[in-house]
């Protein structure tokens, strides 16, 4: 069980549960890393007392090494300083919770440290599935899904020798603000109503994303790479309730799913303790009054971006790179009130159709497709 962490991407919506759950946990945040948030960084490594604390922005750096300058805290700044966090030999583990693909070359440097990395970064296997698979079958880092949905699967998949029993993964999908409406109806979709998620708390990127199921696309590709399955054995199911957080399918038909209260902290949890479970701060699930459990089919006209996604997973190589760059690209344009909301899948479509694909892609090749996608994204 991990007892010393490096919390990649802290000052987070993943960051600040996982920092619950250390604290609850009797654990020690010894590194924290961070983009900017000089504050919320200040009061992180007043409470945790971290070794190191680095921000990728330099000013926020500068910043934040006043604000420490009565403390043992070290402070470091830039990518140099991030991915010295990620790498601080006095963690045996690593929640790799930074936001996009920023969040690669850290969870990839903590997997060449050989340890324990909890992944909440789901770009990091989709823009680099292969590869930091394999970097961590060399190094010999073991890696644990965050995600309530992977970790769902995880649990489901544990008693299972044979991974050919397994008929189908299903991802179960909240379906966002916006589940039943029409591809016309999303016309005139604001920033405002986008962020409003049904049933999760979380950062801006990621709840556009949910709106617009690209969340969900990144998730099949991410679940492809991480249990080795094809695109075709993996399924997604709109599930209102965000009770049953994923199911597996075997092949005499029977389904194993994973259920609990939409609480971020257990799956991070679980990632930090497996093979052992706890007593932790995340809230039990009533069935008695959790109401009826329903299912759906996910609208793929309305919300093109989840289809866009499995034909990525379909073509490999980068085109998971293409697919994430252009559509944090454009995600920011929409948050940035300057594109609409069916802009976005759009703009991704456009960036797959002119970007071309590399097979067998070395880490280079994989930034050169981002950096591609985000240009025709513009």
């Amino acid at each position: 069980m991990s007892q010393k962490i490096a919390v990649l991407g802290s000052t987070g919506s993943i960051g600040r549960q996982s920092l619950e759950v250390i604290a609850a946990c009797g654990m020690e945040a010894v590194a924290l890393a961070a983009n900017s948030s000089a504050e919320r960084m200040e009061a992180q490594a007043r409470q945790f007392r971290p070794r190191i604390a680095a921000l990728a922005d330099e000013r926020a750096a500068a910043d934040l090494r006043v604000r420490l300058a009565d403390t043992d805290t070290r402070v470091l700044s830039g990518l140099e300083g991030v991915l010295e966090a990620a790498a601080f030999p006095g963690a045996d583990t690593a929640i790799a919770a930074l936001v996009g693909m920023a969040g690669l070359r850290p969870a990839l440097t903590a997997v060449r440290e050989g340890k324990r990395v909890c992944l909440a970064n789901k770009e990091a296997l989709v823009c680099a599935g292969p590869l930091v698979l394999e970097e961590a079958k060399d190094y010999g880092a073991k890696i644990y899904p965050v995600d309530s949905e992977h970790s769902a699967l995880f649990q489901c998949l544990e008693a299972n020798r044979d991974r050919g029993e397994v008929k189908r993964l299903i991802l179960t999908c909240s379906g966002g603000p916006f589940y039943g409406k029409k591809r016309e109806e999303l016309e005139h979709i604001t920033v405002e109503d986008a962020l409003k998620h049904p049933n999760w708390s979380m950062g801006a990127k990621i709840t556009v994303d949910s709106a617009t199921l690209m969340n969900k696309g990144l998730e099949v590709i991410e679940a492809m790479h991480l249990y080795r399955m094809p695109v075709e054995k993996i399924a997604v199911a709109i599930h209102r309730e965000s009770i049953i957080h994923s199911l597996v399918e075997y092949c005499d038909n029977a389904m194993l799913a994973q259920l609990g209260a939409p609480d971020m902290r257990l799956p991070i949890q679980y990632a930090l303790t497996w093979p052992k479970r706890t007593p932790g701060p995340s809230a039990p699930l009533d069935l008695w009054n959790c109401g009826p459990l329903t299912f759906g089919a996910p609208d793929l006209t309305a919300f093109p971006c989840l289809a866009l996604a499995l034909e990525a997973a379909k073509t490999g190589g980068t085109a998971g790179a293409i697919l994430n760059g252009a559509n944090e690209a454009a995600v920011a344009q929409f948050l940035a009130g300057r594109i609409g909301f069916l802009d976005i899948p759009a703009k991704v479509e456009r960036a797959l159709a002119r970007v071309k694909a590399v097979q067998e892609p070395t880490m280079q090749d994989i930034l050169d497709a981002d950096a591609a996608a985000r240009e025709a994204a513009g």
